[in-house]
């Protein structure tokens, strides 16, 4: 027996039905749906999600999906995980014109002319195909050139891979590139590079005799000082007191009051 809200799709995987919608959000109406999280159900089937067109934030990562036709009426569409599905195609994305973020890691894209169908998208400024962390890639990503690919087919972007290829920050990145283009070993023949020399004169990193040292003495023997005057105070103090109590004890009680 299958779980309330749930059917059989393709390839033996789950089926998104208004009642696992319903279930999941507490909305009553699919319209009303705004943000839907369904990682990981083995999805095989988006079913009724079409349904769904006030939908801004979507996460269908970790299923079993193979297409996304539903997905081509949510024109309110803002962020987007597909990643680690079955996907060889994006083609009914290019109708979400809001899309602004689209993860799209681990999949079957083999090649960037499948990219094209997001061209016409005006919003879309971050995409993911790769995902180092999480181990996810696609087909295309094999290419060492794939990066600049992909931004030749869609100049609007403004992330790839979470790294910044336009605006504040993106020649950071060119630069962590430059670097490690430069360090990697080349196997061409070539001049040899010269040996590094350091930076400062020898003796320079070494560490000079501490001064707090005396200044740590010179404070113990105040501390020190100043204790024992305290404790002379007090001797001072209990003879006295004791001379009083001395003094009251013999001159005995009083048996009469002169007035």
């Amino acid at each position: 027996m299958e779980p309330p809200g749930e059917k059989p799709g393709e390839a033996g995987g789950l089926q998104i039905t208004p009642q696992l919608l319903k279930l999941r959000t507490g909305e009553f109406s699919l319209e009303s749906i705004l943000l839907l999280k369904l990682r990981g159900l083995g999805l095989a089937d988006l079913g009724c999600l079409g349904e769904c067109l006030g939908l801004e934030w979507l996460d269908l990562s970790g299923n079993a999906l193979t297409h996304l036709g539903p997905l081509a009426s949510l024109r309110q569409l803002a962020v987007l995980n597909v990643s680690n599905n079955q996907l060889t195609g994006l083609e009914p994305l290019a109708t979400c014109e809001n899309l602004q973020s689209l993860n799209a890691s681990g999949n079957l894209l083999a090649t960037p002319g499948q990219l094209q169908c997001l061209a016409g998208l005006p919003c879309l400024e971050y995409l993911r195909l790769r995902d180092p962390l999480a181990r996810l890639s696609n087909p295309l990503c094999a290419s060492p050139s794939y990066r600049a690919a992909v931004r030749e087919l869609l100049p609007g972007l403004k992330v790839i891979d979470g790294e910044r290829v336009i605006g504040r920050g993106s020649e950071f990145y060119q630069l962590c590139r430059d670097l490690d283009s430069s360090l990697r070993p080349s196997s061409s023949p070539g001049p040899r590079a010269t040996e590094a020399q350091p930076w400062v004169e020898p003796g320079y990193w070494e560490s000079w005799p501490s001064r707090s040292s005396s200044i740590l003495e010179e404070a113990c023997r105040q501390f020190q000082d100043t204790l024992q005057e305290c404790w002379d105070l007090e001797r001072q103090a209990s003879d006295s007191l004791a001379q009083a109590e001395q003094a009251l004890s013999s001159a005995g009680p009083t048996s009469s009051f002169v007035f």
